[in-house]
């Protein structure tokens, strides 16, 4: 009866401990991705994108696969847009596009410009990464009106990037333009 009682008790601890401490187990990072392997991952996607922006002919880079969806160039701008946010929320470096609409600007709706822009972009996730301090990578900032840290916020804008390049593959598969091959490293 006394073992019974003690499995039942330590099952109900283990299964409060489970499930209640595994949001702060998701917020440990017990092996956090070292900020040299973050710049090398941000360039290594600027490459890639870069690789999209050149693939899309001139006439497509406003070609909507439907009057409901973004451009080619809209996703593109969006996810220049997105770069330029995360990286000044993590860093606390001027976004020098602050407070601009950009997917509505026509300037950045040809093939140069859009490609100048986005990979502006990437330049200075790379620049406000390395300028932030390894010591304060776990620091609490706000993002969008939530509280994360700077390093959560750096690999959010990151899957968000990469969230983004991905819409664009149908993009260039509708215009009869073979996406570039996946690059994980």
């Amino acid at each position: 009866m006394k073992t019974h009682l003690l499995l039942k008790t330590l099952a109900l601890l283990f299964s409060f401990v489970a499930f209640n401490g595994y949001p702060v187990l998701l917020l440990a990072h017990p092996n956090p991705i070292s900020k040299t392997q973050m710049v090398a991952d941000w360039k290594r996607a600027k490459e890639f994108t870069k690789e999209y922006l050149d693939a899309m002919p001139e006439d497509g880079v406003n070609y909507k696969p439907n009057p409901e969806v973004r451009s080619f160039a809209e996703q593109m701008i969006h996810l220049a847009g997105a770069n330029f946010a995360f990286a000044s929320a993590a860093s606390g470096k001027a976004n020098p596009y602050a407070g601009k609409k950009l997917e509505t600007m026509e300037e950045y709706k040809t093939k140069a410009a859009l490609s100048k822009l986005v990979l502006e972009s990437y330049d200075f996730v790379v620049s406000a990464l390395e300028g932030t301090a390894d010591a304060s990578m776990g620091d609490k900032i706000k993002l969008f009106n939530m509280d994360t840290t700077k390093e959560l916020a750096f690999h959010k804008a990151f899957e968000h990037q990469t969230h983004h390049r991905g819409q664009a593959t149908l993009y260039l598969r509708m215009k009869g333009v073979k996406p570039p091959q996946e690059k994980l490293f």
